[in-house]
């Protein structure tokens, strides 16, 4: 599933082909991927507006519109959005697709069909339930050291499972939550609550860096991910633990092992993120 750094990437690199541009009109091929419109309201909803902006909320890509409307994309597992030029053909699996002046597209396919798009009137994004409820950004001002340590103290859970809470922090995933907790060297399995203040220090430190070196790389692509013009990310080659079971670890050389934890798959150093700490 595209995690924080996989979404920004993606809005970075379609702002400044779509930005400004006007959507001439809409195909929707599979209505059940627009939750918000019957296919004839999505498209007469659309007719004239204009790209007026990107932004990003946790997962979720937002596209600014004019006549204060906004596009609420959520790619899930396997969603892409690419821009095509005239000649481009369009991708496998593509859902829906907005036509934009001068011949270009922006297309929305999705192999697995769980990614789907909401249009809401811009006003009301703050009160839209799934944008509501998520946590801080933690590349953001209130994502502090001291947030982390007041609220890991509130939880009993395992910090694998609450860093994978979006409610919690908001853009985290299998990917990062795995390459942060091998940084600041804690095991998945240990319980928020019992993570020292130096600890979550620590922790704090590992999740904006490896997100932060996400985006410079422009995501982690294993199968299905691509940027807005179509692109692979090369984070898959910096990666220190996520699906790198039976390799040795790049600190130490134990080998990685994997678990589940939480239901999820989860990959670590038995050394450098001993669950006896």
């Amino acid at each position: 599933m595209p995690e924080l750094p996989e979404v920004e990437t993606v809005k970075r690199s379609l702002e400044r082909l779509i930005t400004g541009s006007a959507i001439t009109d809409v195909n929707v091929l599979f209505p059940k991927v627009v939750k918000s419109h019957t296919p004839g309201d999505f498209k007469a909803s659309l007719a004239g507006c204009k790209i007026k902006s990107l932004a990003r909320r946790g997962k979720y890509l937002l596209v600014h519109l004019s006549g204060d409307k906004t596009l609420v994309i959520h790619l899930r597992m396997t969603g892409r959005l690419v821009y095509l030029e005239e000649k481009d053909d369009l991708p496998r699996y593509a859902h829906v697709i907005f036509y934009l002046e001068g011949g270009k597209r922006l297309v929305f396919a999705d192999m697995r069909k769980f990614g789907h798009i909401n249009l809401i009137p811009t006003a009301q994004l703050k009160n839209m339930p799934e944008l509501k409820k998520l946590g801080p950004e933690p590349l953001g001002k209130e994502f502090t050291v001291q947030y982390l340590q007041q609220e890991l103290r509130k939880r009993r859970t395992k910090i694998k499972a609450l860093l994978l809470d979006q409610t919690f922090v908001a853009g985290l995933g299998n990917i990062y939550a795995d390459e942060a907790l091998h940084l600041a060297k804690i095991h998945p399995e240990r319980t928020a609550q019992g993570l020292t203040g130096s600890e979550a220090a620590g922790l704090h430190h590992a999740i904006i860096k490896v997100l932060e070196q996400g985006i410079k790389n422009r995501g982690t692509s294993f199968s299905d991910y691509v940027d807005g013009e179509g692109n692979i990310g090369t984070n898959q080659y910096q990666l220190k633990a996520y699906q790198r079971e039976g390799e040795p670890c790049s600190n130490c050389g134990t080998i990685i092992e994997r678990k589940k934890v939480a239901g999820r798959s989860s990959f670590f150093c038995p050394q450098c993120q001993s669950s006896k700490r």
